[in-house]
């Protein structure tokens, strides 16, 4: 049996809404699992999984992986009561903060986007995305690392959005350059965002380092417009870096964002710049 139990799930951070329909989920597959008959020792060796998962899952101290209640379901012949929850565990497993944001993004019509020190999460490939989050200290357990590369690549739904949201993209160049994860790792990168920009809903600039004074030299700069004319923004620079949406703050930010994206390079441009970056490599 893979004593890998860590792989069966996530656990719940304290607090988190998401608590109570873990908690559900738990007693639910308890329920199914006695009314088949079987023990948590049985369970856990027809899954490949830990005897301490399969009860923590059940307690709601851990998140299970939709494909963890796939395979219960069928093997407890639940019939589709535990695979009816697979979505909404496939939501509850990432982060707080990344949920909250996703469904941010989700609601956006129009998405101003200013990164400085890294290239944006949203234009990240799955691989780029997992050598980055690799840098960060202290470091991730692999676990988490899985975690939040996975719930990365899943914000990248709303480009498959119909009406998809308006995108405006400002890249600082250095971050083009820094060779995250090795060289082919940002060869591919850079040809994803060649291909990403071509998308006739993105706008993708970028900021040479040569342009010596600009506003986003404070942190990044990002503004969520929302189709009720309300919006939500955030900057490193003011604010305290929280989140705002008292449209006099918003507006500093709109101004912000207006002058940085008439300073870097034309979209087309940029595109040039990229392939030529991409030509150096």
């Amino acid at each position: 049996m893979d004593k890998s139990a860590d792989e069966a799930g996530w656990d719940v951070e304290p607090g988190d809404e998401v608590e109570p329909v873990v908690q559900a989920v738990g007693r639910l597959l308890r329920v199914c699992r006695e009314a088949a008959g079987v023990s948590v020792s049985e369970l856990a060796e027809s899954l490949g999984y830990g005897e301490d998962m399969v009860r923590k899952i059940e307690r709601g101290a851990r998140i299970p992986r939709p494909e963890y209640l796939d395979k219960a379901d069928q093997l407890l012949k639940a019939q589709g009561h535990l695979r009816a929850f697979m979505e909404d565990m496939r939501k509850a497993r990432y982060p707080k903060k990344v949920r909250q944001l996703a469904e941010l993004e989700e609601r956006s019509v129009e998405m101003l986007l200013y990164s400085n020190h890294n290239i944006h999460g949203l234009l990240q490939t799955e691989e780029y995305a997992r050598a980055l989050l690799r840098t960060w200290r202290p470091a991730y357990p692999p676990d988490e690392l899985e975690r939040m590369t996975t719930a990365r690549m899943a914000r990248k739904s709303v480009f498959e959005r119909s009406p998809a949201p308006e995108f405006s993209f400002v890249l600082e160049e250095v971050t083009l350059r820094r060779p995250v994860g090795g060289t082919m790792v940002l060869r591919r990168q850079l040809e994803h965002m060649l291909d990403v920009a071509k998308l006739p809903f993105v706008e993708l600039q970028v900021m040479p380092t040569t342009c010596a004074y600009h506003p986003g030299t404070g942190g990044l700069v990002e503004v969520l417009k929302f189709a009720d004319g309300t919006g939500i923004g955030r900057t490193d620079g003011d604010f305290g870096g929280r989140p705002v949406s008292d449209p006099r703050q918003l507006r500093v930010l709109d101004l912000r964002y207006g002058i940085i994206r008439a300073q870097a390079l034309t979209p087309e441009n940029s595109l040039v710049f990229i392939e030529e970056t991409l030509g150096e490599l």
